[in-house]
């Protein structure tokens, strides 16, 4: 990523989420946090990865409700941003945390036998 694409992601990220902590009155969302945003060289898409605190319910729950609601998160940052187009937004589960731990929990049974 280019270092316009990397300084817009970062901006997306802060306004997106305060979009979602303040402005956005969906239960269904719960506790959320935006762990990463990517955008194209071109700015036309913004790909947001998030992580939600509970069971896999509640993540679906909230992702199907992030989904209805992206019209009105995509209008609210246009009213933030600066930017003549703003990008379309792509809600997407950040699993890093489980690979993570996956990858921890095999290492730890490697030194068990060793």
């Amino acid at each position: 990523m280019k270092v316009k694409a990397e300084k817009i992601a970062g901006i997306i990220q802060k306004e997106v989420s305060e979009i979602i902590q303040f402005e956005l009155k969906d239960p269904k969302i719960g506790f959320i946090t935006i762990t990463d945003v990517t955008v194209t060289n071109d700015l036309s898409i913004a790909k947001i990865y998030v992580s939600f605190l509970g069971q896999k319910a509640r993540e679906e729950a909230g992702m199907k409700a992030l989904n209805r609601s992206k019209g009105f998160i995509r209008s609210a940052l246009a009213k933030r941003l600066t930017m003549r187009k703003v990008p379309e937004l792509h809600f997407l589960i950040d699993d890093a945390l489980e690979r993570g731990n996956k990858i921890e929990k095999i290492i730890s049974k490697i030194n068990e036998y060793s």
